[in-house]
């Protein structure tokens, strides 16, 4: 398959494809988009959000904002009351948010009671921990993720967009981001699922916190510079943005048990695709990717509109897309 059949299997074949950006040896391969975007022009990247929380945590460790992963979550909120008969909630550490193995109360991520609340991150806070103790098992969740933004927030005494623009998206040459507010729940659906170009924003809640675990907007070509952030080990130009030793940690793998995660392992909110060959990516909903290939040197970024049917496209990525450059 050449370029010009690449291009055409896409439109009919992947047809809620954006913008699709290969780089090899840090210089763009391949670069194109597809209905009717901008190569500047944004879509909502679902869970690669959670991807870019967890080099803002990084950031913050570095920098010694945060002591360290081990740090138990209950200590940043020592205004929070704790329900009576609760234990569990005071073993619970970052680590354990970042591994998706923090336990809750309940099956699933309760939405309506965190988003129709006037405190995200009270209210996530509420649904975590639980009877069963510190178990350890793998638990992917989404909206109660909402604690890391209240931990960076009280950390750093900045609102997560303002952390990310001034210690990661800046210094990459990444469009500042704004916050974007839903009037009500309606309006946050269609932030959700629309399939028009989106701007440089990132989902707020009432306090000005970033959503951690959706809700970030970037374009393919944005997205690919933090895949090269990270295959660089967390370089950029010359200047260390994040450690290398954070990008180790982060990309670690660790078992996911099920089968519905088709094998795949999980660091600290990356898939780690094979970690044979240590090739790990930021994965969202309706296939928003960011692959990084340290053996090959290459990263592809590839932004979606809303397409519910679409987990990811990793199998798109190593089978059809990159064997059209070897």
């Amino acid at each position: 398959m050449n370029r010009d059949d690449l291009i055409s299997y896409v439109r009919e074949k992947e047809p809620n494809i954006c913008q699709i950006v290969v780089l090899k040896d840090g210089e763009e391969l391949f670069a194109k988009e597809w209905n009717g975007y901008k190569k500047s022009d944004c879509t909502h990247v679902m869970s690669v959000t959670k991807s870019i929380m967890s080099l803002l945590f990084g950031i913050a460790i570095d920098k010694g904002m945060i002591k360290d992963t081990g740090e138990k979550v209950i200590s940043y909120f020592p205004d929070y009351v704790v329900k009576r008969g609760e234990k569990t909630i005071f073993e619970v550490t970052i680590k354990h948010l970042l591994t998706m193995r923090a336990p809750y109360k309940g099956k699933g991520d309760p939405w309506s009671k965190v988003c129709s609340s006037e405190d995200w991150t009270k209210t996530s806070l509420d649904f975590l921990g639980g009877r069963k103790g510190i178990t350890d098992e793998f638990d992917y969740r989404t909206v109660c993720l909402h604690i890391l933004s209240g931990i960076l927030y009280r950390a750093t005494g900045m609102l997560t967009v303002d952390f990310a623009n001034e210690y990661l998206f800046m210094p990459l040459g990444i469009a500042e981001h704004k916050n974007f507010y839903a009037k009500n729940a309606e309006e946050h659906k269609q932030f959700t699922i629309e399939k028009q170009p989106k701007e440089n924003v990132w989902f707020a809640d009432p306090q000005g916190l970033g959503t951690p675990g959706y809700g970030l907007c970037m374009s393919a070509t944005d997205m690919a510079k933090i895949g090269q952030l990270c295959l660089n080990n967390g370089m950029w130009k010359g200047n260390q943005i994040v450690s290398q030793e954070w990008i180790s940690q982060m990309t670690s793998p660790r078992a996911v048990e099920g089968d519905f995660y088709r094998n795949m392992q999980y660091g600290y909110l990356w898939w780690i695709i094979h970690p044979e060959k240590n090739i790990y990516a930021a994965i969202g909903n309706s296939g928003n990717v960011i692959y990084v290939n340290p053996p090959e040197n290459t990263v592809v970024a590839v932004s979606s509109y809303f397409k519910p049917t679409v987990f990811d496209r990793v199998d798109f990525i190593e089978d059809t897309l990159l064997p059209c450059f070897q």
